[in-house]
């Protein structure tokens, strides 16, 4: 039996014991990392900052982040230097895209030198990094050239609404539908494609406007995709009942502009794809609670302050901040990230049912704490 021995203890967000353990003998990463389900690390998720000037109800409701929540200081936040180290790390274990997450992460001060710092990166068949970045869209307009010029490959906005006072009513902070519209008109202005909409869908809130956004998106290059409303965090007041299949949503929109399925781009894509017979574009629907997608989920996630996640529904964080400022060796780092990849098991998805019903005891991270 191979000996083991124990590096620095790593957090714990539920208090349990959460220890990373590396192998006496360090191997260099290969590429080909798989975790006990057989499924490869192919995308990383890099939070840059735990702040938002949305309050969106379904992830960061005003009344529990107010004026006075107790947010991260800078220090504690990742430096770029530290995220294009550790993104470097990842890389070796085989991972094809990094997105830019939030909170906001265009509230990060500088988030172009972060992109310019990772967009010349390449895979482990030395072709370009997938970097991407999801936005709220409201500093777009401001961000879009400089964003464009680092080096960002894509764009995703999240946008619940297209009419003004729907939009108002989701992002709860009264910020006008004209800075998201403006801004996305600019992405495309500066040359981004392959833009994507990411509208979260809530029963009661904001299902009258899917034939909507449909109707205002459609010929225009940019592609909606529709996500079901989930269980995130602890704090959005979550039931099934407010949940809009995304099944509804294709029949829904199929009744008034026809459809026809089209293949997954990649293994892995959460993303059910389908395109308008008329030559209109495509959608997309992500169906995390009606059509579990946990048996083919590769990705990781590293919060603002670096902790390492393996699910969006994880509660348990691992440190790898401390490492990065203890002068460990990239080699020790990467024997932590295998080994953490190799014991994963996550499928939050896939027990939300008996977990609901109070079967299963699980505690999860806000989502605002390590991007969607």
């Amino acid at each position: 039996m191979q000996k083991i021995i124990p590096i620095r203890a790593l957090d714990d967000l539920v208090s349990h014991t959460a220890k990373a353990l590396v192998p006496e003998t360090l191997v260099p990463a290969s590429g080909l990392l798989t975790d006990t389900r057989g499924r490869h690390l192919r995308d990383l998720r890099i939070s840059v900052t735990d702040r938002c000037n949305f309050r969106c109800p379904y992830c960061m409701p005003k009344e529990i982040f107010t004026n006075d929540y107790n947010y991260l200081g800078q220090k504690e936040l990742l430096s770029f230097e530290e995220i294009e180290r550790i993104s470097k790390i990842f890389i070796a274990h085989g991972v094809e895209k990094i997105r830019l997450t939030g909170g906001e992460p265009l509230l990060r001060k500088g988030i172009e030198t972060l992109v310019q710092m990772l967009s010349p990166l390449e895979t482990l068949n030395s072709k370009p990094i997938d970097l991407t970045l999801t936005t709220n869209g409201s500093l777009l307009r401001k961000k879009a050239l400089a964003l464009k010029e680092a080096g960002l490959k894509r764009i995703t906005v999240s946008l619940d609404g297209i009419t003004d006072a729907t939009f108002r009513l989701m992002n709860d902070v009264d910020a006008p539908l004209s800075e998201v519209l403006q801004g996305i008109e600019m992405a495309q202005k500066v040359g981004f494609e392959n833009i994507k909409i990411n509208m979260v869908v809530k029963k009661g809130s904001n299902e009258h406007e899917i034939l909507p956004m449909i109707k205002h998106f459609r010929h225009t290059g940019v592609t909606v995709r529709f996500i079901e409303y989930m269980d995130v965090g602890n704090t959005n007041g979550w039931q099934m009942a407010q949940v809009v299949p995304s099944q509804e949503i294709i029949d829904l929109i199929h009744e008034h502009y026809p459809l026809q399925a089209i293949g997954e781009q990649y293994n892995g894509e959460v993303a059910q794809r389908w395109q308008f017979i008329d030559g209109g574009g495509e959608i997309g629907v992500i169906s995390s609670v009606t059509q579990t997608f946990c048996h083919t989920c590769t990705r990781a996630r590293l919060s603002m302050e670096g902790k390492l996640f393996l699910c969006l529904f994880s509660g348990t964080g691992y440190d790898l901040r401390s490492l990065l400022r203890s002068n460990t060796d990239d080699l020790v780092i990467s024997n932590a990230i295998a080994n953490l990849w190799h014991q994963r098991n996550d499928n939050y998805s896939e027990l939300r049912t008996s977990i609901q019903q109070g079967k299963v005891i699980h505690h999860k991270v806000e989502m605002s704490y390590i991007g969607g």
